[in-house]
């Protein structure tokens, strides 16, 4: 699975809409679709944004991992 398909599923799973995340993400509804659907290379402060709202780890979000850690305690 891709990154790209994780962020979906994970969306999906917490019932969140793409303007929910892309607003606690600080972007754009339109570039959280283009990041969903592939069209454009997701930043690493939004992958960090993002495992840190799913709390999962970026190994999960990367697909270095299928399990879902939880995202580390400082």
């Amino acid at each position: 699975m891709t990154c790209h398909e994780r962020i979906r599923n994970l969306r999906q799973d917490n019932d969140y809409n793409q303007t929910f995340v892309a607003n606690t993400i600080h972007v754009a509804q339109t570039t959280y679709s283009d990041y969903e659907n592939g069209k454009v290379r997701i930043p690493l402060e939004c992958l960090i944004e993002l495992a840190r709202l799913y709390d999962v780890d970026l190994n999960y979000i990367a697909g270095i991992s299928n399990c879902k850690n939880r995202y580390p305690q400082k």
